[in-house]
C-alpha cells in the first residue's frame, strides 16, 4: 500500500539558514504558513519541510499510499493495535497520522508520487560497451540538480521494534542489513531502499538522500556546496549495500544530506541478506562524526 517516501520534516533553529543551505544543495524553496518547504526542480511535490524551533530534531516522516488503499491500511493498523494520533504542532492536518515505536509521528498520504523531472540518457563508454560517439561527455553535464527524494535514514535505539512496525504494520519490506548497524527497507520493486535505520543511543534523523542524474552531478553538486561555504562532508564514493554513488554534506544542525546516483533496482524475487561490510566499496572512510547522533534526547525537548 505504501508506494514510497513522500517527504520528511525537521524542526531547526533558523529558517534563514535552512533556506540558504537547501538552495545551495540544489532545491527550490518557498515559505508556506510559517514553514519552509523545499522541492526538487521540475517536481511539484514537497521533499522536505522545515519548522522553526530551539534545537534541531526530527519532526515527522511522510509516506505516499496508493490511491484507494488508505482505508485498507487504516484497518490493517487497527488490527495491529496502532492508534491514529493528532498531527504534531506545525504539521499539516491532512492524511492519516500514527506514531512509530520511537515516538516519531508518521503521516500517511493517499496520493501518487509525482514523477521526477525527466533527464536525458547518460551515455557511457565503460568496459567493453561503447554508447557515446561524437559527443564529448564533458559538454553534457548541464543537468546536475536533484530529481527526487529517494530515501532517508533515522537513528534508533530499537531496531527490532522499528523494523516490525514499518514492515508488519505499514507494509514495507527489509532489503538488506549491515550486522548490528543498519537496516534498509524498500516499498516493493524499485529502489533498493526508501527508508532505514542506523543503531544509536536514541532516536534522531541521520540523512535525507536525493537522486541526481549522474556521477558528474554528484561531483558538481559537491563543488557548488563548497563554493557556497558548505565544505564538511563525506565522499565521493560508492556504497556497498545499495551500490549507489554518493557524496554527503553535513547540514548546519548535525545531520547529513546526500546526492546519489546508480542505486540498485530490486524486484519481487529479491532476498534480503545480512552483511558484515564497511559502508563504502571505495572512497574515503566516513568521518568519525558521521554516526554521531547530535539530536537532543526526546525527554529533553
Amino acid at each position: 500500500m505504501i508506494t514510497g517516501l513522500h517527504h520528511y520534516s525537521l524542526v531547526v533553529p533558523g529558517l534563514d539558514v535552512a533556506d540558504d543551505f537547501l538552495r545551495s544543495f540544489g532545491l527550490e524553496t518557498a515559505a508556506e504558513h510559517n514553514r519552509l518547504v523545499a522541492r526538487c526542480p521540475g517536481r511539484d511535490q514537497e521533499q522536505v519541510r522545515m519548522v522553526e524551533g530551539p534545537a534541531k530534531r526530527l519532526h515527522y516522516v511522510a509516506f505516499s499510499v496508493a490511491p484507494g488503499t488508505l482505508d485498507a491500511l487504516r484497518e490493517r493498523l487497527d488490527r495491529a493495535g496502532v492508534a491514529s494520533i493528532e498531527p504534531p504542532a506545525g504539521a499539516p492536518e491532512y492524511g492519516l497520522w500514527v506514531k512509530d515505536p520511537d515516538g516519531t509521528p508518521v503521516q500517511l498520504l493517499e496520493t501518487a508520487l509525482v514523477p521526477p523531472r525527466q533527464v536525458a540518457p547518460v551515455l557511457s563508454n565503460i568496459g567493453a560497451e561503447y554508447h557515446r560517439f561524437d559527443s564529448p561527455a564533458w559538454q553534457a553535464t548541464d543537468d546536475v540538480l536533484p530529481r527526487r527524494l529517494g530515501h532517508c535514514l533515522l537513528f534508533t535505539p530499537a531496531q527490532a521494534p522499528m523494523v516490525r512496525f514499518y514492515t508488519e504494520a505499514l507494509g514495507l519490506a527489509v532489503s538488506d542489513r549491515i550486522t548490528d548497524k543498519v537496516t534498509f527497507l524498500n516499498a516493493g520493486p524499485g529502489d533498493h531502499h526508501v527508508f532505514g535505520f542506523i543503531t544509536s543511543t536514541h532516536p534522531g534523523f541521520h540523512h535525507g538522500s536525493y537522486e541526481v542524474p549522474s556521477l558528474d552531478a554528484i561531483a558538481v553538486g559537491a563543488r557548488r556546496m563548497l563554493d557556497n561555504g558548505w565544505s564538511r562532508g563525506w565522499g565521493l564514493g560508492r556504497h556497498t549495500v545499495g551500490s549507489n554513488y554518493f557524496h554527503y554534506i553535513a547540514d548546519p544542525w548535525g545531520s547529513w544530506i546526500e546526492w546519489y546516483s546508480d542505486i540498485d533496482q530490486i524486484r519481487d524475487c529479491w532476498n534480503p541478506k545480512e552483511w558484515d561490510v564497511p559502508p563504502q566499496v571505495w572512497g574515503p572512510p566516513p568521518p568519525p562524526e558521521f554516526v554521531h547522533n547530535l539530536e537532543p534526547h526526546r525527554s529533553a525537548n
